[in-house]
Protein backbone atom coordinates (compact mmCIF):
# COMPACT_ATOMS: atom_id res chain seq x y z
CA UNK A 1 0.00 0.00 0.00
CA UNK A 2 1.26 3.53 -0.87
CA UNK A 3 -0.52 6.04 1.15
CA UNK A 4 -4.46 7.15 2.27
CA UNK A 5 -5.66 7.89 -0.69
CA UNK A 6 -8.78 8.98 0.62
CA UNK A 7 -11.58 8.33 2.92
CA UNK A 8 -15.12 7.50 1.79
CA UNK A 9 -18.11 9.31 3.69
CA UNK A 10 -21.72 7.98 3.05
CA UNK A 11 -24.29 10.60 2.27
CA UNK A 12 -27.89 10.80 1.94
CA UNK A 13 -26.91 14.24 -0.04
CA UNK A 14 -24.09 16.09 -1.01
CA UNK A 15 -25.19 19.52 -1.56
CA UNK A 16 -26.31 19.91 1.78
CA UNK A 17 -23.33 17.87 3.18
CA UNK A 18 -20.77 20.41 1.06
CA UNK A 19 -22.33 23.43 3.47
CA UNK A 20 -20.58 22.00 6.03
CA UNK A 21 -17.40 20.93 4.96
CA UNK A 22 -17.20 24.19 2.81
CA UNK A 23 -18.20 26.78 5.64
CA UNK A 24 -17.74 24.86 8.90
CA UNK A 25 -14.48 23.16 8.38
CA UNK A 26 -12.90 25.62 4.96
CA UNK A 27 -12.23 22.58 3.01
CA UNK A 28 -12.75 23.38 -0.74
CA UNK A 29 -13.98 20.84 -3.14
CA UNK A 30 -11.88 19.29 -5.87
CA UNK A 31 -14.13 17.53 -8.04
CA UNK A 32 -17.94 16.33 -8.19
CA UNK A 33 -18.57 13.37 -10.66
CA UNK A 34 -20.92 10.26 -11.21
CA UNK A 35 -19.79 6.94 -11.15
CA UNK A 36 -21.97 4.72 -12.81
CA UNK A 37 -20.29 1.50 -12.30
CA UNK A 38 -20.58 2.07 -8.46
CA UNK A 39 -24.32 3.93 -8.63
CA UNK A 40 -22.50 7.04 -6.99
CA UNK A 41 -22.44 10.73 -7.04
CA UNK A 42 -19.31 11.43 -5.49
CA UNK A 43 -17.62 14.70 -4.30
CA UNK A 44 -13.91 15.05 -3.72
CA UNK A 45 -12.85 17.45 -0.83
CA UNK A 46 -8.92 18.48 -0.22
CA UNK A 47 -8.53 18.31 3.41
CA UNK A 48 -4.93 18.97 2.81
CA UNK A 49 -2.74 15.66 3.94
CA UNK A 50 -5.64 13.16 2.37
CA UNK A 51 -9.00 13.62 0.41
CA UNK A 52 -12.45 12.97 1.75
CA UNK A 53 -15.13 11.62 -0.45
CA UNK A 54 -18.55 12.10 -0.28
CA UNK A 55 -20.42 9.56 -1.40
CA UNK A 56 -24.32 9.57 -2.28
CA UNK A 57 -26.51 7.03 -3.95
CA UNK A 58 -27.94 7.44 -7.20
CA UNK A 59 -30.54 5.08 -6.55
CA UNK A 60 -32.44 3.12 -3.70
CA UNK A 61 -30.59 0.21 -4.47
CA UNK A 62 -27.15 1.25 -4.75
CA UNK A 63 -24.31 -0.38 -2.31
CA UNK A 64 -24.22 3.22 -0.26
CA UNK A 65 -27.89 3.51 -0.19
CA UNK A 66 -28.29 0.37 1.29
CA UNK A 67 -25.04 1.21 3.70
CA UNK A 68 -26.72 4.18 4.89
CA UNK A 69 -29.97 2.59 5.51
CA UNK A 70 -28.35 -0.01 8.00
CA UNK A 71 -25.77 2.48 9.29
CA UNK A 72 -26.48 5.81 8.84
CA UNK A 73 -24.27 8.57 7.44
CA UNK A 74 -20.37 8.26 8.22
CA UNK A 75 -17.33 6.78 7.14
CA UNK A 76 -17.50 4.30 4.44
CA UNK A 77 -14.42 3.27 3.85
CA UNK A 78 -10.55 3.70 4.15
CA UNK A 79 -9.05 3.63 0.09
CA UNK A 80 -5.30 3.02 -0.64
CA UNK A 81 -3.54 3.97 -3.13
CA UNK A 82 -1.44 1.13 -5.57
CA UNK A 83 0.29 1.21 -8.36
CA UNK A 84 -0.27 -2.35 -9.44
CA UNK A 85 -3.86 -3.18 -8.24
CA UNK A 86 -4.17 -6.41 -10.16
CA UNK A 87 -0.78 -7.77 -8.53
CA UNK A 88 -1.67 -6.22 -5.65
CA UNK A 89 -5.02 -7.94 -5.55
CA UNK A 90 -3.62 -11.26 -6.19
CA UNK A 91 -1.23 -10.85 -2.78
CA UNK A 92 -3.79 -10.33 -0.78
CA UNK A 93 -6.44 -13.07 -2.30
CA UNK A 94 -3.35 -15.49 -1.59
CA UNK A 95 -2.79 -13.91 1.93
CA UNK A 96 -6.51 -15.58 2.54
CA UNK A 97 -7.70 -11.95 2.12
CA UNK A 98 -11.63 -12.32 0.32
CA UNK A 99 -11.72 -9.20 -2.27
CA UNK A 100 -15.39 -8.22 -3.10
CA UNK A 101 -14.95 -8.72 -6.16
CA UNK A 102 -12.22 -10.50 -9.14
CA UNK A 103 -11.18 -8.27 -11.19
CA UNK A 104 -10.89 -4.17 -10.50
CA UNK A 105 -13.66 -1.84 -11.47
CA UNK A 106 -13.98 1.86 -12.56
CA UNK A 107 -14.14 4.32 -9.80
CA UNK A 108 -14.27 8.15 -9.18
CA UNK A 109 -11.57 10.33 -11.41
CA UNK A 110 -10.98 7.29 -14.11
CA UNK A 111 -9.06 5.06 -11.05
CA UNK A 112 -9.40 1.06 -11.00
CA UNK A 113 -10.89 0.26 -8.31
CA UNK A 114 -11.20 -3.11 -5.84
CA UNK A 115 -12.43 -3.11 -2.52
CA UNK A 116 -11.56 -5.82 1.00
CA UNK A 117 -14.51 -7.53 2.63
CA UNK A 118 -14.53 -6.11 5.55
CA UNK A 119 -15.25 -9.79 7.08
CA UNK A 120 -11.14 -10.41 6.38
CA UNK A 121 -10.23 -6.56 7.51
CA UNK A 122 -11.47 -6.23 11.70
CA UNK A 123 -14.62 -4.98 10.66
CA UNK A 124 -13.17 -2.10 7.54
CA UNK A 125 -13.93 -1.77 4.21
CA UNK A 126 -10.53 -0.83 2.56
CA UNK A 127 -10.16 0.18 -1.29
CA UNK A 128 -7.48 -0.48 -3.55
CA UNK A 129 -7.44 2.82 -5.66
CA UNK A 130 -4.98 2.34 -8.58
CA UNK A 131 -4.66 5.92 -10.83
CA UNK A 132 -3.36 6.82 -13.70
CA UNK A 133 -0.41 9.47 -13.51
CA UNK A 134 -1.87 12.95 -13.68
CA UNK A 135 -4.68 12.05 -11.73
CA UNK A 136 -2.64 12.16 -8.26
Amino acid sequence: MNKVDHIGIAVRNIEKSLDYYIHTLGLTVMAIEEVASQGVKVAFIDAHNVKIELLEPMSDTSPIAKFIEKRGEGVHHIAFGVSDIRTRMQELHEKGVQLLSDEPKPGAGGAEVAFLHPKSSYGVLYELCEKTKGEE
